[in-house]
């Protein structure tokens, strides 16, 4: 009788765990020789009823470190799955189920199938790495049927519904997770779509005769396509019970939240709805938790901004304020900050209206306005946890401002968000809340202000010479410059010339001398004037360098930001 090396594996850890015998291992290998290695030891252990699927992956779990992996709560990329062949995946019991720039990550119901790994290796770049998760057999078979078993791309869903039985599309109980539905895959395949493209927010607008899809694509919105009406009422029922929504409530908003690992990553989709005219309005913001929890150095800063950065947060006490409008990037760069900070030795704690992104160590808790958990009120609470480093979400009014302040002011370092158009706007504002400029003066340790910006596509960005009003608008200190980098357009960036966003932005640091301004009252323009003297860079010379460099164009850059006053200044 022969063994592979992978029964072997499992049954020592099984033996090891005590969670078989060894008369048991022996009567399911020589059972597996029946089958000619059809079904993995595993399978054959639970069909016996010598061992539970579900201890059977614990114990997988814990012994070789491999996690379990839940498939059911999982939206896998169709296209990804198809580059397996259905044979393949079945013979071997794998799919693919995730992957990053250099990797593969593949369910599996034997993990320590190397034949298996290595026949998988030839539908991938040599150079990535097979990374494996454990699936219950049951479950990859039941995902494999879904998979390659029914129509998965949109355009293929959406001809299959306009041929089916309008009662069958909207049963409520398929569409409460019987992947059979058409309807069920088509909300997946739109999910997987947007997150495929980068998308953050995915917009379903009813319109009097059909349904338009939108993205949000690195800050503008793209329309994706367009659904006939009579699908909306399904798609709609299908998103809350997703989101965990009354699906009998349409005249009320509702919010909910879905949670899911789609393309491998752990994606959250924070999900609005708003009655309209036409039915109801559904937005879903998309959290994705990996590509919004970044270094400092990957965000877009300057080598001068990283350091004043770093600079600032050592500063034990004093309070961090991050500006600019929605959309603008400043929950990211709070995290960013926060998770640059973050270590066992620290007590971080935030109030945030809502959660969006969840880091480990951080105690985090939502706003309640409705039963008067409100920022303010928060503050206090936060205080009696011996916190080291308080986040406030957004100051709002002049109790949130006053508190936060107050805390900084007894040893704490304190980061909140305000809505303001550049670094120096922030003093006016706090001062039009309501704050004196007693209680600011010395408790500031640094205002940054920013945009976000579109990074020009590496693959077809080309070089062109400047007419006179781009001349104007990048200044005299860049009047040597005869050629600057613009947006084309090609198939990698869907023909609009743009791929991902970077940060522009101006960080003002506060020190002493600025603390007497704000004491004395100064004018904007003595507090801007100072700033200059002592090495500050605005937002717009900060744009203007990433211009010249060929990070981003002047067309984007004035899309972001106002540069009248340069305009008016130099025509």
């Amino acid at each position: 009788m022969t063994t592979s090396k992978s029964n072997v594996d499992i049954g020592t850890r099984l033996l090891e765990k005590k969670v078989i015998s060894e008369d048991q291992l022996t009567i399911a290998l020589k059972e597996q020789e029946r089958f000619k290695g059809a079904k993995t030891i595993g399978a054959i252990l639970v069909e016996m009823g010598f061992i539970s699927e579900g201890a059977l992956g614990e114990i997988l779990n814990e012994s070789s470190g491999v996690k379990k992996f839940d498939i059911k709560s999982t939206i896998i990329d169709a296209k990804l799955v198809k580059r397996v062949p259905k044979e393949v995946a079945l013979h071997s019991k794998l799919i693919p189920i995730g992957y990053t720039s250099d990797s593969i990550t593949v369910g599996m119901a034997d993990i320590f199938d190397i034949v298996a790994i290595d026949q998988i290796r030839r539908y991938f770049p040599p150079n990535f790495r097979i990374v494996p998760v454990y699936i219950p057999e049951t479950d990859l078979i039941q995902a494999i049927d879904h998979y390659y078993g029914y129509e998965m791309s949109i355009e293929g869903i959406l001809k299959e519904i306009e041929n089916a039985e309008t009662n069958d599309i909207a049963d409520e109980a398929q569409l409460r997770g019987d992947y059979k539905s058409p309807m069920v895959r088509l909300v997946d395949a739109i999910l997987t779509d947007a997150v495929h493209s980068g998308a953050s927010d995915l917009h379903f607008e009813p319109e009097n005769l059909f349904l338009r899809v939108r993205y949000r694509i690195d800050g503008k919105m793209v329309q994706i396509r367009s659904i006939h009406r009579d699908f909306w009422s399904a798609i709609s029922v299908r998103i809350k019970i997703m989101s965990d929504m009354n699906i009998a409530e349409a005249r009320k908003p509702q919010d909910g939240r879905i949670g899911s690992e789609i393309l491998g990553r752990k994606i959250d989709f924070r999900v609005s709805t708003q009655p309209t005219i036409y039915g109801e309005n559904i937005v879903m913001r998309i959290l994705d938790e990996k590509k919004s929890i970044l270094s400092l150095d990957k965000i877009g800063l300057s080598n001068q901004g990283i350091a004043l950065i770093k600079k600032m947060v050592k500063r034990p006490e004093g309070v961090i304020i991050l500006t600019g409008p929605t959309g603008s990037g400043k929950t990211t760069t709070l995290y960013t900050i926060l998770n640059h900070i973050n270590s066992i030795d620290k007590n971080i704690m935030t109030l945030e209206d809502p959660v969006e992104y969840h880091l480990p160590l951080l105690r985090q808790s939502n706003i309640r306005a409705d039963i008067g958990m409100d920022f303010a009120a928060g503050i206090k609470t936060i205080l009696r946890q011996d916190p080291d480093v308080i986040l406030i979400g957004e100051i709002r009014d002049k109790e949130t401002a006053v508190t936060a302040i107050q805390a900084a002011m007894t040893g704490h370092q304190v980061y909140s968000s305000l809505h303001t158009n550049d670094a120096i706007g922030a003093i006016s504002r706090l001062k039009n809340i309501g704050v004196p400029n007693y209680l600011m003066s010395g408790s500031l340790i640094g205002v940054l202000a920013q945009r976000l910006a579109r990074k020009l596509c590496q693959n077809c960005k080309k070089k062109g010479p400047l007419n006179e009003e781009e001349k104007r608008l990048l200044g005299p200190n860049y009047a040597n410059v005869t050629e600057i980098f613009k947006a084309q357009g090609c198939e990698k960036c869907g023909g609009s010339g743009y791929k991902g966003r970077i940060v522009i932005c101006e960080i003002l640091p506060f020190d002493r001398e600025f603390d007497e301004l704000i004491s004395n009252n100064a004018s904007r323009k003595e507090m801007i004037d100072y700033a200059l003297k002592n090495g500050f860079v605005p937002m717009i010379e900060d744009g203007v360098m990433k211009v010249v460099a060929g990070i981003t164009d002047l067309k984007e850059l004035v899309r972001v930001i106002d540069m009248t006053d340069r305009m008016i200044a130099q025509v």
